[in-house]
């Protein structure tokens, strides 16, 4: 893997963070989402893989730091296993919450644990295809069963905002009937429980592991609530880094995101080339 020179960070509180990192690498946190961040996003959520280059990075930045955790909208076993960590070299420290924190998987025992599935599921569950056909779901839209959650997709129908618009409003009503909400993402509506978001998540890890400084690197709204978590720890005197993963496909970066970080970067391959560039350059002076 190519080692690129450490990028920048292009606000004077990125800066800071990355710093502070640098400094006492031990108290820093890394935090990363999975799909469009560690994965290129695909049409078929089952066909996700991490980019190549991701295990190796990891595997030489995670012996440097406090912790690497990923936070993602996944079930915490898809995340582990279209990532590779399992077994990982340098990882075996490596946490996933999955679910937006309702799942945790942590390498040290390799095992899932969870709270009981919000009842509200299974009735959206039973309720969601006869909502899809009372609406004229247009053809290509399906639905993503992740056991504490489910996701209607638009990426593969003919016209996929427009199907994006016709389902929002019918499905955040389907949602709040059953005590769910809906999160919507990149061409994508999540009907999941209220209260699990990855802010809450990130906020908890850091609390756990008495951070001092953490990175955080996502690219879609759902890693707004993430991106808002690192804003409030460094009003309270935390140091952090807000990554942006944009996209490589000629589309423009969620705005959401991309306005609020610190740093972005060209998709996976950019994340990659961060965390290798980062590693190098904490490795330089162990």
């Amino acid at each position: 893997m190519a080692i690129t020179e450490l990028p920048q960070p292009g606000t004077e509180a990125g800066r800071e963070g990355l710093a502070a990192l640098l400094a006492d690498p031990r108290h820093a946190v890394i935090a990363l989402d999975f799909d469009g961040t560690l994965a290129p996003i695909v049409a078929d959520p089952e066909q996700a893989r991490a980019h190549p280059g991701v295990v190796p990075a990891l595997s030489a930045l995670a012996p440097l730091v406090g912790a690497v955790v990923v936070v993602t909208g996944r079930p915490a076993a898809l995340a582990v296993a279209y990532g590779g960590f399992a077994g990982a070299p340098g990882m075996e420290h490596l946490t996933v919450l999955g679910h937006y924190g309702a799942e945790r998987w942590d390498a040290a025992h390799g095992e899932v644990r969870a709270p009981a599935v919000h009842p509200g599921v299974a009735a959206v569950r039973a309720g969601l295809p006869a909502l899809l056909a009372r609406v004229g779901a247009p053809d290509g839209t399906w639905t993503e069963d992740k056991g504490r959650a489910l996701a209607v997709h638009t990426r593969r129908a003919q016209d996929p905002e427009r199907a994006f618009e016709l389902l929002r409003d019918p499905l955040a009503e389907l949602a709040a009937a059953h005590g769910l909400m809906l999160e919507p993402g990149r061409l994508v509506l999540e009907l999941r429980p209220p209260g699990v978001d990855k802010g809450a998540a990130l906020t908890g890890f850091l609390q756990e592991r008495a951070a001092r400084s953490v990175l955080y690197a996502g690219d879609d709204l759902g890693d707004v609530a993430a991106f808002a978590a690192v804003e409030k720890r460094r009003a309270q005197g935390m140091p952090g880094v807000l990554v942006c993963s944009g996209t490589v496909d000629g589309d423009a970066p969620v705005r959401e995101l991309a306005d609020r970080a610190d740093l972005v970067v060209p998709g996976p391959a950019g994340v990659v080339a961060l965390l290798a560039a980062l590693a190098a350059a904490l490795g330089v002076g162990r």
